[in-house]
């Protein structure tokens, strides 16, 4: 069984060319790594310039939580002169749940616009976009939809069952990570999500716990993780699922086999 990790951070992964060997021998045949501001879609490039395998692919954005208004323009334009090695455009969109952002209406207009522009960058290039949607569910669907916007990954859902199944009547995706070995959320939402519009991530290097003490920090590796909790959850075949999330992947990035 191989499997394609679909979220990743390598630009955090401490020694990434160990990290990446092992997940390609234990059966990662690529990964999609996202960049969440200037200095890391860079550093994303680079490794993609310097690994064969497993393939890496690249997602170029800026992230709600690394909003750098001094920096913002001449991100922009990196992004615009590099969008030829990207196959996505993220991570992007909104997250009102930062305690800077919660009660400052200021603040969460400045995601909004931020986010619109690279919305219009999804359009104008005709790239798929990897939202992140904490606590913005509903308003990162209405943009999205607003735009337009015809490939649309709602990365690691763990919002509500109503806007998921709207979601997915738009013909967007969403994603799983490890978490949906615990997260309620995470597996109510996955639970009611059909098979054809589900992605599987580890969100590498991030930190899983059930119980914010004990857990593990995630590689690309553990994306088999995250397909373990998806069959014990649904009860579905491990190389059904493993069949269908390739696909998904594949289709939605437009993945060319090498």
């Amino acid at each position: 069984m191989t499997l394609i990790d679909t979220h990743t951070h390598l630009d955090h992964v401490e020694h990434v060319e160990q990290v990446l060997e092992e997940a390609y021998k234990a059966g990662v045949t690529g990964v999609v790594t996202v960049g969440v501001d200037l200095a890391s879609n860079r550093r994303n490039l680079e490794i993609q310039r310097v690994t064969t395998n497993p393939k890496i692919y690249v997602a170029l954005g800026i992230h709600p939580g690394n909003i750098n208004l001094e920096e913002m323009e001449e991100t922009l334009e990196f992004i615009r002169n590099h969008i030829h090695k990207a196959i996505a455009i993220g991570e992007i969109g909104l997250d009102y749940w930062y305690k800077w952002v919660r009660k400052d209406d200021t603040k969460k207009k400045e995601q909004r616009d931020i986010f619109q522009k690279q919305l219009a960058l999804s359009k104008e290039f005709n790239l798929p976009v990897v939202i992140h949607s904490r606590g913005a569910w509903r308003d990162c669907l209405t943009m999205t939809k607003d735009m337009a916007i015809r490939k649309a990954l709602f990365h690691w859902y763990s919002g509500p069952v109503e806007i998921l199944e709207e979601i997915v009547a738009a013909g967007y995706y969403v994603s799983a990570s490890p978490s949906l070995a615990y997260s309620p959320q995470s597996r109510e939402a996955i639970a009611h999500a059909p098979l054809e519009r589900i992605f599987i991530e580890t969100d590498s290097p991030t930190f899983f716990s059930s119980d914010g003490k004990n857990g593990f920090q995630a590689t690309p590796k553990d994306v088999f993780r995250t397909v373990q909790a998806y069959c014990e959850l649904t009860n579905v075949e491990a190389t059904i699922a493993a069949k269908h999330f390739d696909a998904n992947a594949r289709s939605f990035f437009n993945m060319k086999d090498e």
